[in-house]
């Protein structure tokens, strides 16, 4: 009798601390972080620093790669059997906002929304998800603001200068941005009807390429060529649609967003380019934080804030190493 009882407080006592235990042990924790261009170095670095999270807390970090809708809906069923509890997400079509919401619920899976935000039937944002961006508007502004310091600057005459806006309107967030580099353009006295739509059909170097070189062409009686667009990557497609018709880094201003190592790879070349400067925005953050954020959530419920916008600094050639250095690069 004696014994059983003994056993039976052990039994409880195991019990009690199981129960004011968190609900998981930092080595069964498990996130996904999936991303619409894992081929982009952006994304990659958000992996990066993703990775670092999950060392430092010792979770498992799944990484997946989704650029299209249905491979984010197989991904999430994906993260489910292999026992994920939550994962981030930057979707190929914010659009797809109502499915991923339906589909996390489905399979019990936590989820925040990163770079891109998710949006309803109606486009407006999905505010029940946690989501980490950028104040789109805030680093247009900036693009538009160095553009213009610049033109100012080498004495270009506005009437002889063409701006490529290089767009990809379906995304919220590419609009946002190019919209923000027009109203500080604008701003500064730069004409409006100089600024040369021109849509990609995806947001890579090569898209761009192809949507600027039909722009110039269409244009030849600009004697200069200013470019902006989402990110670094469209503004690089630019520069070298420019370079292809004889504009160089004299009469060529490009400013990207990002600061991605497309960017700084091109800073590091032995003679400048078109490629003016980028604004910085931290991939750490968006990997590193997010991670971190998602983890707490799963391990002691604490949940993320549920609106983070990061902003940006203007990198250029001759300042890159000591901004990356500031901003914990």
């Amino acid at each position: 009798m004696k014994i059983r009882f003994a056993f039976a407080l052990r039994a409880l006592a195991v019990a009690l601390a199981m129960a004011s235990a968190p609900a998981f042990a930092a080595d069964t924790v498990k996130i996904g972080f999936v991303v619409k261009q894992p081929e982009e170095p952006w994304f990659q670095d958000e992996w990066k620093y993703a990775e670092q999270a999950a060392k430092e807390k010792g979770f498992t970090l799944v990484k997946i790669g989704a650029p299209s809708g249905d491979q984010v809906l197989t991904a999430i069923d994906n993260l489910k059997a292999q026992h994920a509890q939550g994962f981030i997400i930057c979707t190929p079509d914010v659009k797809l906002g109502p499915s991923i919401v339906a589909k996390s619920k489905i399979n019990n899976l936590k989820l925040m929304t990163v770079d891109d935000r998710l949006v309803d039937g109606s486009g407006k944002p999905i505010e029940t998800v946690p989501h980490m961006g950028i104040s789109a508007s805030k680093i247009g502004e900036q693009v538009g603001e160095a553009i213009a310091a610049e033109i100012k600057k080498r004495g270009w005459k506005p009437e002889d200068t063409g701006a490529l806006r290089i767009s990809y309107d379906q995304l919220p967030t590419a609009r946002d941005r190019t919209d923000g580099a027009i109203a500080a353009l604008t701003a500064a006295g730069f004409p409006k009807a100089n600024i040369v739509n021109a849509p990609e059909a995806k947001t890579d170097t090569e898209n761009a390429f192809n949507a600027a070189n039909i722009a110039i062409t269409q244009h030849p009686n600009f004697k200069h060529w200013i470019a902006f667009g989402l990110n670094d990557e469209a503004v690089l497609g630019a520069v070298r649609a420019a370079e292809g018709r004889g504009f160089r880094a004299e009469n060529m201003i490009g400013v990207g967003i990002g600061g991605s190592r497309s960017a700084l790879n091109e800073f590091a070349k032995g003679q400048p380019t078109g490629f003016y400067g980028s604004v910085l925005i931290s991939p750490k953050r968006h990997g590193y934080e997010t991670s971190i954020n998602m983890y707490d959530w799963i391990a002691s419920n604490k949940a993320p804030p549920m609106l983070t916008l990061t902003t940006g600094k203007l990198v250029t050639r001759d300042n890159a190493a000591e901004v990356r250095k500031e901003m914990g690069l």
